[in-house]
């Protein structure tokens, strides 16, 4: 049997439509009124939340994110993940299944940490991560202002460029 056999019969009914691409831009307010309904739920002042948002979406690594902001490291950790940033934490999945054990009561504090290869700080971190739920509506915020930076990962890329590999480079 061959394929014209298979196919023979075969017919389209339903046609595709083409809906376009559903965009959203919110990126028209300032960012200081984009965050002012979250200031007091946020560990740090609004200025300084600003900071915070504007650094990481430019790519800085969080250290130096809290030095720009004036703030401790952990507080600007906290106030990324409040806003729902991904990857603040500083501990594996695993690290994240033992601390939860431990908030469960099923291995001690102590059992969690030693388990988990953490730092004081590392561990805290994560238990805050864990004991706390970004804020309602910060995601969009902060997907704001990542937009407002979006060019941020093609500068990034054109200036790694010349390090990168294509396709044609693999024959």
């Amino acid at each position: 049997m061959a394929l014209s056999d298979i196919a023979a019969g075969l017919e389209v009914t339903v046609e595709q439509k083409n809906y376009g691409v559903a965009t959203v831009d919110d990126t028209g307010g300032d960012l200081h009124e984009r965050l002012a309904p979250f200031e007091g739920a946020l560990p740090c002042e609004s200025d300084a939340a600003v900071t915070i948002v504007e650094s990481h979406a430019s790519g800085v690594a969080v250290d130096e994110t809290a030095r720009r902001a004036g703030v401790a490291p952990m507080t600007a950790a906290k106030t990324l993940h409040l806003l729902g940033a991904s990857g603040i934490s500083p501990l594996s999945a695993i690290g994240h299944e033992l601390i939860e054990d431990w908030l469960s009561a099923n291995i001690s504090r102590s059992e969690a940490f030693a388990l988990s290869g953490a730092s004081e700080t590392e561990f805290a971190l994560a238990t805050f991560i864990e004991t706390h739920d970004p804020l309602d509506g910060a995601a969009e915020v902060l997907e704001g202002a990542l937009a407002l930076d979006g060019d941020a990962a093609v500068q990034k890329r054109n200036a790694l460029a010349e390090t990168m590999s294509g396709v044609g480079d693999l024959l």
